[in-house]
């Protein structure tokens, strides 16, 4: 039996096979099958309840990642948002995603969203023969959190719902419920999917966003932002592609023209201090717009975004849906290994 505080974000999950009470301003889970012991050979994948949110595990007990609903408080993360997932580990358990790193306190493990946004209500019809004939009320949204282009003060993803939908000895997948909100008003309604793996010796996460805004959402052109994998910086690395080391000029945040070409994937590979190399790639769809990559040896982040060839809308009554696989691996990119997931990713409607 597990109690939350009141205020809790774990108040607010939902577990498969579980049932929550509310009584006396506590929320109490109570088990309602038995639980697969961890690290037993022959078991299924398993979503915990853990400090700051949901932890997903193999069935040999091994932590894949977290998705992380409650913010820590010593890690000196400035957005007002959490809503990722970290940490991103390899199958060794080495981690490879990186929160609050010291120059970007923003920046969130692996996550999904923009910094330079609006959304726009239509204004009512003309009431008099001179009032503005259309218009729109303008809310300006920065969800990145970083609040040089949008005010990101008040503008927070909170997580609704997260749930093991199906996990077997071979694959888990999981549904995500996020509202963006401004203020107490709900702008976006968020529906993420994520299906896990163990292939080739690799974690590979397939991940599909879906984007519901309650009003026309506007993504201003910009550089950086949309979906991120946030690396971990306290190592020698080097970017990847097909062709191996990537040796491209860096991105820079004012200038969309110099991002990296679109390309099937690029990865990322780090040694650690003790020893050891790891690393990830991000695949993207080509169900997904145009994207060009922001790429930078200051960053190192893997952020393919669909807002930086030109301004991109998304309609109230049109969702966006985005795709992209996630390998992440121990030792440097397997790259043919990436390459036949990527064609397989590609191939996939």
């Amino acid at each position: 039996m597990i109690k939350t505080e009141p205020g809790s974000l774990i108040a607010s999950l939902r577990i498969p096979g579980m049932i929550a009470l509310a009584a006396g301003g506590l929320v109490t889970i109570v088990s309602g099958a038995p639980a697969v012991p961890q690290g037993r050979t022959g078991g299924a994948y398993t979503l915990s309840p853990v400090t700051y949110g949901m932890q997903l595990k193999t069935p040999d007990g091994r932590v894949v990642f977290e998705y992380m609903t409650k913010k820590p408080e010593d890690v000196g993360l400035t957005s007002p948002s959490v809503a990722c997932f970290h940490p991103v580990n390899t199958p060794s358990g080495e981690r490879v995603s990186a929160l609050a790193p010291s120059d970007h306190p923003h920046h969130r493990g692996m996550y999904l969203t923009w910094h330079d946004a609006e959304f726009r209500d239509p204004i009512g019809p003309p009431r008099t023969p001179t009032a503005a004939a259309f218009g729109w009320n303008i809310t300006k949204a920065d969800f990145w959190g970083w609040g040089q282009y949008a005010p990101r003060d008040g503008r927070v993803i909170q997580t609704r719902t997260i749930q093991l939908t199906a996990g077997d000895a071979h694959r888990a997948q999981i549904e995500i419920h996020n509202d963006w909100n401004v203020g107490t008003r709900k702008m976006v309604d968020e529906t993420t999917q994520a299906a896990v793996s163990e292939r080739d010796g690799v974690y590979v996460i397939d991940l599909i966003f879906r984007i519901s805004p309650l009003v026309d959402y506007q993504l201003n052109r910009q550089s950086f932002s949309g979906f991120n994998f946030q690396a971990r910086k306290d190592g020698e690395s080097y970017y990847t592609n097909s062709a191996g080391t990537v040796t491209l000029r860096d991105a820079h945040y004012s200038t969309p023209e110099l991002n990296w070409p679109p390309a099937p994937w690029y990865g990322y590979v780090i040694t650690l201090a003790n020893g050891k190399t790891v690393g990830a790639a991000v695949l993207d769809h080509p169900s997904n717009p145009p994207s060009t990559w922001h790429q930078s040896r200051g960053l190192w982040m893997l952020n393919p975004n669909i807002a930086a060839v030109a301004p991109f809308m998304i309609r109230a009554n049109a969702p966006l849906t985005l795709r992209y696989r996630v390998i992440v691996h121990d030792g440097v990119t397997p790259t043919a290994i990436v390459d036949k997931l990527s064609d397989e990713w590609r191939a996939a409607t």
